[in-house]
């Protein structure tokens, strides 16, 4: 089941999505959280944006569905920022939970692996040297 997906402007709860994921039937529950990271190839970022195209809402709950329809999971969830990250800010954060460990663990990683390949969101990272980088354009 898909309890919980959105890509929203403001901040992200990990607690959110931990809650949305919980079930008595679930004896696992794994998720992953994206930080926004102080260096880049070697380079110091300072921000960066996430921009969402305007069908990022629906890939990602077909990205989800698929995840559901592949692996025996109890509920998935997962949350994208989009506007402007400081360092340390979450970016993303995805869960899955699942009768056991295995199939938990194979549900959140396939979810954060194909969300990040198939969702059109885009990063915008700019650099202490001033120079900027796009990230994940077509």
């Amino acid at each position: 089941m898909i309890a919980l997906l959105d890509v929203r402007e403001t901040p992200l709860s990990v607690d959110e999505v931990l809650a949305a994921v919980a079930d008595p039937a679930a004896g696992g529950v794994v998720s992953f959280t994206g930080l926004v990271r102080a260096t880049d190839g070697g380079r110091e970022v300072v921000a960066l944006e996430y921009t969402a195209h305007p069908t990022a809402m629906d890939v990602l709950r077909t990205v989800a569905e698929e995840v559901v329809a592949a692996v025996p999971v109890v509920r998935v969830a997962a949350l994208h920022r989009v506007g402007r990250l400081e360092v340390g800010d979450v970016a993303v954060v995805v869960a899955a939970s699942a009768a056991h460990r295995d199939e938990a663990f194979v549900a959140a990683r396939r979810l954060i692996d194909e969300l990040k390949a198939q969702v059109p969101i885009w990063k915008d990272q700019r650099f202490a040297d001033g120079t900027r980088e796009w990230v994940g354009l077509p």
